[in-house]
């Protein structure tokens, strides 16, 4: 710099010559000592010279906490302070718990997208249950003789620092012990009993039993009907005693640690059950905090804290937290006392909204200011807090309770197959009762003569004679004991089943190697089992791009300053390049240091004195860019110990793309090097230059911006805006009262827009800058509304809102940036082969039209023989316009859209099967529909526009939505969720993305740069979008192919076995007897056939995982449904009549006209069906390993083994049966006999089947089968 000057002075003196001077600040605004509390750093407003603040206290008359006279002396005393306080550190949205109902389709989802009036937009996190407050987030009321004003959970709660008996005197807050245990030693029986009963399994099975224990029911021996119910009761009791054994002791030891906690003016250590809401705590370095904790002093001058979240929300670095600088006193002069108002207990971790009264003052709390239980205390010798929640209350405990899960779409269908089964239950055991009543009438008098009738054995004396009740109970019971008998054609132990079996494939889907990212050491996650196989059945993929497509590591590529384009001849080598440490913002941190490329010509510029309009701008550019931002500037050890100044930073923010500004910033010279509780300093090519920070508008989805309002050493007041080019344009000044400044900022203006038109057709980040010079009246009109709206309780984020349109207005344009964010690897790859598999993906993104257009591009989601349908609407019937008028020019009929499913809600129709997708009668070229945000708040807010738009997305191959707020993402997954029967699954990395996840039928969340709020609310996660095409391809397609077996399977296995039974009773009598022992019975579906069924279920395949791979089109077989459909179930039915038939009537025929006895028959059929239906699963398994061999013969074995020892009991009628009949040739050859009839129609049909009608599973594994030989013969050959 040759003029000498200070950068800055010289500055201001050349725009002094410019402009006219500004007024003079008023006196009372002079101090701008601040404390920035929130994300970034909090930021402080002027006192007001009068203030006054009141409480209620006893139900007394409204009283004046503090004032301050108007006059010089009381002037000089105020102090400042500003917040961004509805805003936390690292955390853009607001993030609630949305209500415990699901949302309905008339959900007006463009709402919160209008920019008047609205409030924040609220986006839930993992769990979807409504906030109820239970009895420990209930404050206990002392005084039941006046109404209390703050009972209601809408109004505050009252803190009073380190007067913890005040605090509890009028509401006695829940003390510190926790409990997670759910049982006590005398509550641990029946309460675990009425758990365990909520499964409508065991009601049905209770109710069963019960009814066998009726003499005029006993069916079976009343020992042998309890044993199943009674087994899995006290095997769970076991297993869940245990567990909360090892609750209470964790409880214990939670509840038993000490702190140090102030008592009569000096800290001791105190139990942390003992700990109460009030109290001062002190935690030191490493220590775990026992509370929620509001921050009043840290070891740190600054009162900064650092932190590890890890045990709250799973995140590794660490965060930033402060204590206000106004509280700081406290800590320094020993003095505790004030009042805190803060918001009632509730489970959103990544919001606290509070206002703290002291010494006569509010002062403004936020999500920064509070350090919650669980966190651990990093990197800081000490802090000093006050309980704001303990216990129960804390959020950490709230957020204890796990989110209800998704229902799989399979098992609604196999809930209606279960209807069907149920009604032929009631009609075989009506057929019984009926039977029987008419066989009464004929043959009263024979009844104590019959051996089958009311357990009188044949051959005991000592039976009880028959009963009889009368006709009409008669038929009665006949029909209750046949429900008894046939209980298992209800298949309700196929839900805990497919259970097992879910928790198996989830083992081997989390051990997949091929799903694990080393670049952020995270394996694939499964946090639902309850929707596996809905992964095999996607067919819209609603994918962010951000962070999701993209690697989310953002690199300054671009800058428009002063209409000029600058960013083409970055240089790599020979530029001056500084290295400047970055770190992931909330998931880990990098050590490792990065080179930043600049361009020569405007770092030339950099270099010369600040004269010269075009010097100036460049320099307000990246002033701009240095203190517009949420970045926390932390200096690096020196390993050779040099001077402070020339350390290496490490910079933590929670936006990748501002870690990228303020290290290109930092490149070019202005270099941020700290920020403190009410300031920042920037190292201006050597100069440093400190900025009280006055306060901040911290970004949200409504406003597209943020800005901080910033006192230069010249106390010029300037407030600093960057913000998406849509929001920011609309808000530039265009009348500066000089024509020929007007017509240079017109021209400036043009130039930026084209230039950011050709930015984000290169697929670069916008961002749009500008600043504005605030005089005194502006400045003391933001600064009260501001002050009011951030020490406010309620409507914070609304009235910040309200306060930052004052000043975000007749902004100067300062210029525009662009920032490329890389694909990730193997995103085209990724996204082709769903393509392929005939799953449309849909992104839906906050970026502008171009950039969204150019990612798609180079992500191979459009290509250039695509005809892009354009919606860009204004209003409602513009529209509804462009809407109508896409669907006459591509000749889009209503219904070409939906889906295979049937589409449009309704039952599967296997005609659809086959109809392709590309289906607008246009057919040359494929569709891709391109619709921007401002157009879905006209659009998803109307039916009729809604279903313009349904029709005309789902004829599309590809859907591109742009700049949409994050409840729009929600309401697209709606459209097509709600109008068709076709799976979604929504992915997405961010906490703008929860809504979407939560709402589609899979929601997948990526481990990525902006949190984990998406991987809370997931229902998988992964570390890369690439894994997602294994995810469905691969082990979608082989838990779809499992479960449909399962299912199908578990019919016929206990259908097979009733039907066989029923066949039986209709030759003895109606009598409701059976012919197999009580045990036989009983073990036949908890032991003889449970093991093959979860096994194959768990390790089948029918394809490799590089044959699905290698084909993405055996995908489709899912959205075909082939492995389960309407059609299969009564198909399988049929060849289980077949089968049952087969069982009984070969023996029934064959040993006619021999002395076997009725328990040797039913010897033989318990061995045989328990073979038929192993060898029936044998035919059906693809893949054959060691434990498949062991779990089918091996139940065979065990079966065998089993009848031998029930058949050694002397006192069961069976005994010695299994001895005599064994010895039989004929009792062999009747078994073989019986499976090869019984299966062969089935063996048969499947041939012919594949030989006439092979499907593209069957063509894949037969030509596995032939890579497999042919190599074999080339080895064989000499």
């Amino acid at each position: 710099m040759s003029s000498g000057e200070p950068l800055l002075s010289s500055l201001a003196s050349h725009q002094d010559s410019l402009k006219p001077p500004p007024r003079p600040l008023p006196a009372q605004s002079t101090s701008l000592n601040c404390l920035c509390t929130n994300s970034s750093f909090s930021s402080s407003t002027y006192e007001d010279c009068e203030t006054r603040f009141s409480r209620f206290s006893n139900g007394e008359a409204f009283t004046s906490i503090g004032e301050l006279n108007r006059n010089e002396s009381d002037l000089s005393q105020v102090t400042g302070r500003f917040h961004s306080a509805d805003s936390h550190f690292f955390q853009s949205f607001r993030v609630e718990c949305p209500p415990e109902e699901k949302p309905t389709h008339h959900v007006n989802w463009s709402v919160m997208d209008r920019p008047a009036g609205d409030s924040a937009i609220e986006i839930p996190i993992a769990s979807t249950r409504q906030d109820k407050p239970n009895k420990s987030q209930h404050v206990r009321h002392k005084s039941g003789l006046q109404e209390d004003p703050f009972s209601s959970e809408y109004e505050p709660r009252l803190v009073y620092i380190n007067d913890p008996r005040r605090t509890n005197d009028k509401y006695e807050f829940t003390g510190n012990e926790i409990r997670t245990s759910k049982y006590t030693f005398i509550t641990f029986l029946p309460k675990n009993l009425f758990i365990q009963f909520h499964r409508l399994a065991y009601v049905y099975f209770l109710v069963i039993a019960a009814l066998n224990q009726l003499p005029p029911l006993a069916v079976f021996g009343r020992t042998a009907s309890l044993f199943p119910l009674l087994f899995v009761l006290f095997v769970t009791a076991i297993k869940d005693g245990y567990e909360d054994w090892r609750r209470h002791r964790s409880d214990r030891k939670e509840n038993n640690r000490e702190a140090l906690v102030l008592q009569s003016g000096e800290f001791r250590m105190k139990k942390w059950k003992n700990i109460c809401v009030g109290e001062v705590v002190k935690i030191d370095a490493d220590e775990t905090i026992p509370c929620d904790i509001v921050l009043l002093g840290t070891s740190d001058p600054n009162g900064i804290a650092y932190i590890q979240t890890m045990n709250l929300d799973g995140e590794s670095n660490l965060k930033t937290r402060y204590a206000r600088q106004e509280l700081i006193c406290m800590v320094t002069e020993n003095l505790y006392s004030g009042l805190i108002r803060c918001e009632q207990p509730n489970r959103n971790i990544y919001e606290f909204t509070a206002a703290m009264e002291f010494n006569g003052h509010r002062v403004p709390l936020g999500q920064s200011n509070i350090v919650l239980r669980g966190c651990q205390l990093k990197n800081t010798e000490w802090m000093i807090g006050v309980v704001v929640y303990a216990g129960q209350e804390t959020k950490a405990m709230l957020n204890s309770t796990a989110s209800p899960s998704k229902s799989s779409n399979l098992e609604s269908y196999m809930n209606r197959e279960t209807l069907w089964l149920s009604l032929f239950l009631f009609v075989i055991c009506a057929v019984v009762a009926a039977g029987m009543g008419i066989w009464l009438i004929n043959h009263t008098d024979q009844l104590d003569t019959l051996p089958y009738y009311r357990k009188k054995y044949f051959g005991h004396d000592d039976g009880k004679d028959f009963k009889y009740y009368g006709l009409g109970m008669e038929i009665f019971f006949s029909f209750l004991s046949s429900v008894i008998i046939f209980q298992i054609m209800i298949p309700i132990s196929l839900y805990i089943t497919m259970e097992l079996v879910r928790l198996g494939q989830s083992y081997f889907m989390i051990g997949d190697r091929h799903m694990y990212d080393a670049s952020s050491n995270s394996r694939f996650q499964c946090r639902s089992l309850n929707i596996n196989e809905d992964l095999g059945q996607i067919k819209y993929v609603f994918s962010d791009k951000t962070g999701t497509l993209t690697e989310n590591k953002m690199e300054f590529r671009k800058a428009s300053i002063f209409s000029k384009d600058y960013g083409e001849s970055l240089q790599d080598v020979g530029a001056p390049l500084h290295e400047i440490t970055s770190s992931g913002p909330l998931t880990r941190q990098s050590s490792s240091k990065s080179e930043i490329s600049i361009d020569s010509e405007l770092a030339r510029l950099l270099q010369r004195d600040l004269v010269g309009e075009e010097r100036i701008a460049a320099h307000e550019f990246f002033l701009t860019l240095a203190a517009c931002n949420t970045v926390i500037p932390v200096p690096l050890d020196d390993p050779f110990g040099g001077h402070s100044e020339a350390r290496s930073i490490e910079y933590q923010g929670e936006s990748p793309d501002e870690q990228a500004l303020v290290t290109a910033a930092s490149a070019y010279g202005y270099r941020l090097v700290e920020r403190t509780t009410g300031h920042l300093a920037i190292d201006v090519h050597g100069e440093r230059t400190r900025l009280d920070v006055i306060g901040l508008h911290e970004f949200d989805s409504v406003r597209k911006r943020m800005s901080v309002v910033v006192r230069f050493p010249n106390n010029r007041v300037k407030v600093l805006v960057k913000g998406a080019d849509n929001s920011m344009l609309s808000i530039l000044n265009s009348d500066t009262g000089n024509e020929v400044n007007n017509l240079l900022q017109s021209k400036i203006r043009e130039a930026t827009e084209s230039h950011l038109t050709n930015y984000s057709s290169q697929g670069l980040r916008t961002l749009v800058l500008g600043s504005r010079d605030l005089n005194e009246i502006e400045f003391k009109e933001w600064q009260e509304q501001y002050e009011e709206a951030s020490t406010s309780i309620h409507d914070r984020t609304a009235k910040l809102r309200q306060a930052a349109s004052l000043i975000e207005c007749d902004l100067t344009l300062l210029g525009a940036t662009g920032i490329e964010d890389k694909l990730q690897e193997g995103v085209p790859e990724a996204i082709e082969s769903l393509r392929q598999a005939g799953i449309k993906v849909w992104v839906l993104t906050g970026d502008k039209q171009e950039t969204a257009i150019s990612i798609g591009l180079s992500c191979r989601l459009l290509t250039q023989e695509m005809q892009q349908i354009i919606i860009n609407g204004t209003s409602e019937s513009e529209c509804r316009r462009l809407l109508s008028e896409a669907k006459e020019r591509f000749l889009i009929r209503s219904g070409d859209g939906i889906g295979r499913n049937g589409s449009m809600k309704g039952a599967y129709d296997p005609k659809m099967a086959h109809v392709n997708d590309d289906s607008p009668g246009f057919g040359a070229a494929p569709l891709a529909l391109i619709i921007d945000g401002t157009s879905l708040v006209y659009i998803l807010d109307k039916d009729l526009e809604s279903e313009l738009l349904f029709e005309l997305a789902t004829s599309c191959k590809v859907v591109l939505c742009c700049r949409v707020a994050p409840l729009q993402k929600a309401g697209i997954v709606d459209l097509i969720k709600s109008r068709t029967c076709d799976m979604t699954l929504a992915i997405g990395d961010g906490a703008n993305d929860v809504s979407m996840i939560q709402m589609a039928d899979v929601g997948v969340g990526i481990c990525g740069q902006e949190g984990r709020q998406a991987v809370m609310a997931s229902d998988f996660a992964m570390g890369q979008f690439r894994f997602l095409k294994r995810l469905l391809l691969v082990h979608g397609h082989w838990n779809y192919q499992r479960v449909g077996y399962l299912v199908l399977y578990n019919f016929y296995r206990n259908a097979v076995f009733v039907l066989m039974l029923f066949w039986y009773i209709l030759y003895t009598a109606y009598s409701a007897t059976s012919a197999l022992t009580d045990w036989s019975s009983v073990f036949y579906s908890l032991i003889y056939t449970s093991l093959p069924t979860i096994v194959v279920g768990i390790l089948d395949k029918d394809l490799s995982h590089k044959t699905l791979l290698h084909y993405p089109k055996l995908y489709q077989a899912g959205h075909r449904h082939e492995s389960y459909n309407f059609q299969l179930f009564w198909i399988t039915m049929l060849d289980t009549l077949w089968q049952s038939l087969v069982i009984f009537y070969v023996p029934y025929f064959t040993f006619s006209n021999t002395c076997i006895d009725i328990w040797s028959l039913g010897s033989l059929w318990t061995l045989v069906v328990v073979i038929l239906v192993n060898v029936h699963l044998a035919m059906d398994t693809r893949r054959w390993v060691f434990i498949t061999h062991v779990a089918i013969w091996g139940s065979i074995v065990i079966t065998f083994i089993s009848m031998v020892l029930i058949d050694s009991i002397p006192v069961f009628p069976n005994y010695g049966t299994i001895y005599n009949i064994g010895t039989s040739l004929t009792y062999w050859i009747t078994i073989l006999l019986i499976i090869i009839l019984g299966l062969l129609p089935r063996f048969l049909g499947k041939v012919i089947y594949q030989m006439l009608w092979p499907t593209d599973i069957q063509i894949a594994r037969e030509a596995e089968i032939l890579r497999k030989i042919i190599p074999k013969q080339r080895e064989m050959r000499p």
